[in-house]
């Protein structure tokens, strides 16, 4: 797939756009101002792959903790503001990007302080347009749809560039997946500026990786796409998870393990599911790329252990075992776990 070229944007020690890596996002769930508890958050995110955390500053508490948050972090750190533009400006002398809607900061010159806040500490500004969150004069023009978002957009981009403003990120995101899609491809016809993708209000890990997935994919199969985050009502660790899993299955990132396993039916000889999860588990933070095969039988099985690096397939008295595409040898279905994880931490 070819990338959509968009203009490069740097948020922190992280360059997105023009071809960089697409980032994984997430947001804590802890109260901001609850210092030790959020960095304890975002410090489980790093670990397991996030690349830009954002956090909530709904008051001036939030504001005045990002300093302290933002020297134990590694990762950087963007303040998510809504309705007061004075949040945002005592935000932008901690946080490497300001996350605002410009619809319900107010007027254009609180706007404009805003930006010039975000110019003052050289950080870049990301405008976040929601279906559900749209300007009421655009809804009462378009209705809830792709081109009321696209025309919000618009509005607030022509709001930062009249003040010389470039730094930018947009966001466009519904809870309905066709029209998040269609909003963004709208967007990327007329706009370069690089785009953070996601389904907002996705829903439960199950039906929200699931509308995630298939929203995010259709973006980034298409080439549009910087950034993407994975809301879901869980612990923001399963985002970041789920994240991962959608780039390395599009192929155009790496993560740690990959593990292949196959469905299971009457022909299996081990425990496919209980394995599988156990080694998901187990080499959840692994950062080597490495891809492992966990089969059933020998239908399917071989073909796929020997495309892995490391590969089981079950048979009806042990155990076949391969390493970069050779049977080495067999193993006690008791001993699969542990062999497997010999040979990662090798």
């Amino acid at each position: 797939m070819t990338r959509k070229q968009t203009k490069e944007i740097t948020i922190g020690n992280v360059k997105i756009g023009n071809n960089n890596p697409i980032a994984i996002q997430s947001m804590t769930n802890t109260l901001t101002k609850d210092i030790d508890k959020t960095i304890k958050q975002i410090h489980e995110l790093e670990e397991l792959g996030c690349e830009i955390v954002r956090v909530s500053v709904p008051d001036i508490e939030s504001a005045n903790a990002l300093k302290e948050i933002k020297q134990n972090i590694k990762i950087p750190l963007v303040a998510d503001i809504h309705f007061d533009y004075k949040l945002a400006i005592e935000s932008a002398k901690y946080a490497d990007k300001l996350r605002i809607n410009p619809g319900n900061i107010g007027s254009e010159e609180k706007i404009t302080e805003v930006i010039n806040a975000a110019k003052e500490h050289n950080i870049p500004i990301r405008i976040g347009i929601n279906l559900g969150s749209l300007e009421k004069d655009i809804e009462a023009k378009y209705g809830l749809t792709p081109i009321a978002m696209l025309e919000s957009a618009r509005k607030q981009i022509a709001l930062l560039e009249k003040q010389d403003f470039h730094d930018i990120v947009v966001a466009l995101k519904a809870s309905d997946v066709p029209k998040t899609i269609e909003a963004n491809r709208l967007f990327a016809k007329e706009f370069n500026y690089p785009l953070h993708i996601g389904i907002t209000e996705s829903g439960s890990l199950f039906s929200g990786t699931i509308k995630s997935s298939i929203g995010i994919a259709a973006l980034l199969l298409e080439g549009i796409g910087d950034t993407i985050r994975v809301s879901l009502s869980t612990p923001p660790k399963e985002e970041v998870k789920v994240a991962k899993q959608i780039l390395s299955s599009l192929k155009l990132r790496k993560f740690g393990v990959e593990i292949t396993s196959c469905p299971t039916c009457a022909r299996a000889n081990i425990d496919v599911v209980n394995i599988a999860k156990e080694l998901e588990e187990k080499t959840a933070k692994a950062k080597k790329p490495l891809h492992i095969a966990v089969m059933g039988c020998a239908v399917n099985g071989p073909g796929e252990a020997k495309e892995a690096d490391l590969g089981i397939v079950g048979s009806k008295d042990e155990c076949l075992f391969y390493k970069k595409g050779e049977m080495i040898r067999k193993l006690k279905e008791s001993e699969i776990i542990s062999r497997l994880m010999e040979e990662i931490d090798d």
